[in-house]
């Protein structure tokens, strides 16, 4: 939902979504690779997150996009969390999305 938010076509946006859910990361840029292999660290293995991922993720992003990265994944993780503590259901459309006529 966050990428038709961004703008991406729907073609696009299917094309991007089969890519990241194949887990052959290797297309994308190194910049966004950096950010999936670590939001992906953090999200299943949180305790294994180390200084040498961190220093990996602001080699690529710099300083500020990388504390951005590392907030926003946490809170990601923390809201799914919540969610599903709560048994909150997703929103079966993107409600972000004009209706199509």
């Amino acid at each position: 939902m966050l990428l038709a938010v961004a703008g991406l076509q729907e073609l696009a946006l299917n094309e991007r979504v089969a890519k990241l859910a194949s887990g052959d990361w290797s297309s994308f840029p190194p910049h966004e690779r950096a950010g999936l292999f670590f939001a992906h660290k953090l999200t299943r293995t949180p305790w294994a997150v180390g200084q040498a991922d961190i220093d990996m993720l602001t080699a690529h992003l710099g300083r500020e996009r990388a504390l951005d990265t590392i907030w926003y994944v946490c809170w990601c993780n923390y809201m799914t969390r919540v969610a599903d503590a709560f048994q909150i259901p997703l929103e079966p459309e993107n409600v972000f999305q004009e209706a199509r006529k």
